[in-house]
């Protein structure tokens, strides 16, 4: 029994995608409109954002381009 372990941003980009493709957000909005529907856990995400290189006037297609959330030990 080899379950894998999810990273947070792979949930992210999942819920971002889901509101992509709801038409809630456009793939070229800003990444702080995401900031909108997040509330109170925004700051985490915000700081998970940053930590892997994005600003938040990057386009929300930036996000969801990204294939692998490793990170660099």
């Amino acid at each position: 029994m080899n379950q894998q372990v999810v990273h947070p941003m792979v949930k992210l980009q999942r819920q971002v995608r889901s509101l992509v493709d709801s038409k809630m957000i456009k793939p070229t909005d800003s990444i702080w409109k995401i900031a909108l529907l997040y509330g109170d856990e925004w700051a985490y995400w915000k700081s998970e954002l940053i930590e892997f290189e994005f600003s938040m006037q990057d386009p929300v297609s930036d996000l969801l381009a990204v294939e692998s959330w490793e990170e660099d030990s």
